[in-house]
């Protein structure tokens, strides 16, 4: 008999929590997991599902304008914010209701409370005042948006956690901030109704995708009527009688209902008691780890936000079931974290696999570029003049697809499907062999010929 309560406790019940708890146990392990504040934890609660209902309402507008070019009228539309957020907050519970159902099946004891570490072996419940032991701790409990801005009056201002729970819908709203979730609610807010002001200290959005991406959305903003201050910071918050100032260090002083950070996530590493068992910390707080998700103490292992590595749901969701093939399924297994797809739901969307063109030059490749712009169909009839923007970056030597990168309508969808293709080590002439699927946006991707660019790396 085991001289420990349990043969592997998880802390936090999000995504990759949930199912290294879940699959750890249907494996034979005895599992128990803590979790104080809902499972499904930020997907699920504050993130990438109540984030795509909104994204979804926001879409509407466009929706009824461009119906009338096939025909439709649509008379005396109207949106309200409080049923969009009720509606929004039962789904989240159903979802969040589900998430623990799994775990209950497979018979993964559920602590619904704060829980600490105090030794390697040893986890400390705070509301129960009570210990229980585990030969194996797995930590997976995420992070939250960061407050750090250096601004003076940060306080007043609210995170994307907060933006999910707002009374009433903004009219005017500032966001801080560059990266995606920032840029997505700017096109939430946007596509509501609300005035967007996005400011950000760079000098062009969405750091580390490619620049061909970057210009394309940042060209869209702007011709969408959302106002981009660039190379500026946030200085001061200001609360007014009726709303905030925001003053940049440009010296603009902005009026608005609210100020939104999306500056960066931090983890939630605080308070955990790690250091109690010896865990080496990053000095971002992040859970230092190795190859199988191990950290410096041998029992203890984390995954997803929590370590930094890529801060993306699936990714946890892979970490957790390499670790429980790893140390329950006697298939030693480590993450890998090449060709991860990933989108951004803004309006249109970014889809991108693989390497952009930056990088793939800074390791070394000599590459072709295969890139066209187009107006989708749909957007003949609606009048719409937006464009569309498939990117393939090609190795010359080998004609490997090294990456890929859409911006449109459904970019989301379409990259999944092509991630396959690259993650099988696809080729531009196996891309150039698939017969299209014809009219749709995606046969694009098999049907470009001309080379737009050949380009040598320096390195």
């Amino acid at each position: 008999m085991s001289k420990y309560d349990f043969d592997l406790f998880v802390i936090g019940g999000g995504s990759g929590g949930v199912r290294g708890a879940r699959v750890s146990a249907q494996m034979g392990a005895r599992v128990a997991i803590a979790e104080l504040n809902g499972f499904g934890g930020t997907c699920v609660m504050r993130g990438c599902i109540p984030k795509k209902l909104l994204v979804y309402a926001s879409g509407f507008p466009e929706e009824f304008e461009d119906a009338q070019g096939y025909g439709w009228t649509i008379d005396a539309a109207r949106f309200d914010w409080a049923s969009l957020i009720a509606n929004k907050d039962e789904e989240i519970e159903r979802i969040s209701r589900v998430y623990r159902n799994v775990l209950e099946q497979a018979g993964v004891a559920i602590f619904r409370e704060r829980a600490v570490v105090k030794n390697a072996h040893t986890i400390h419940l705070a509301d129960s005042n009570r210990d229980v032991t585990a030969e194996t701790l797995l930590v997976a409990t995420g992070g939250y948006p960061s407050r750090q801005t250096g601004a003076e009056g940060a306080e007043c201002c609210i995170t994307s956690d907060d933006a999910f729970h707002l009374k009433t819908l903004p009219n005017h709203i500032v966001i801080v901030g560059g990266g995606y979730i920032a840029l997505e609610f700017a096109h939430i807010f946007h596509g509501l109704g609300a005035q967007v002001t996005l400011v950000y200290r760079g000098t062009k959005i969405l750091r580390g995708f490619d620049e061909d991406l970057r210009d394309q959305l940042q060209a869209s903003l702007q011709s969408r009527g959302i106002r981009l201050l660039l190379e500026t910071g946030f200085r001061r918050c200001v609360r007014t009688a009726t709303g905030i100032t925001a003053v940049t260090l440009n010296g603009d002083e902005i009026e608005a209902d609210h100020v939104m950070l999306a500056i960066g996530r931090l983890p939630s590493t605080y308070g955990l008691g790690l250091e109690n068992a010896g865990v080496k910390l990053r000095p971002s707080g992040r859970v230092e780890v190795d190859a199988w998700s191990r950290s410096s103490v041998p029992n203890i292992y984390a995954i997803g936000d929590v370590t930094g590595r890529i801060e993306l749901t699936p990714v946890a969701i892979h970490e957790a079931m390499c670790f429980a093939k790893t140390v329950y399924g006697g298939q030693p297994t480590a993450p890998d974290h090449e060709l991860v797809p990933t989108a951004v739901f803004t309006r249109p969307e970014i889809g991108t696999v693989g390497m952009s063109e930056e990088r793939a030059l800074a390791r070394g490749y000599t590459i072709d570029i295969y890139k066209t712009s187009f107006r989708p169909l749909k957007n003949t009839l609606s009048g719409r003049t937006e464009r569309m923007m498939m990117k393939l970056v090609v190795c010359a030597k080998t004609r490997q697809v090294l990456g890929c990168h859409i911006f449109g309508p459904d970019a989301g969808e379409m990259i999944q499907l092509v991630a396959i293709a690259l993650k099988l080590g696809a080729t531009k002439d196996q891309f150039d062999a698939t017969i299209a699927v014809h009219p749709t946006m995606a046969e694009e991707l098999v049907t470009l010929r001309t080379k737009t660019a050949t380009r040598t790396s320096k390195f």
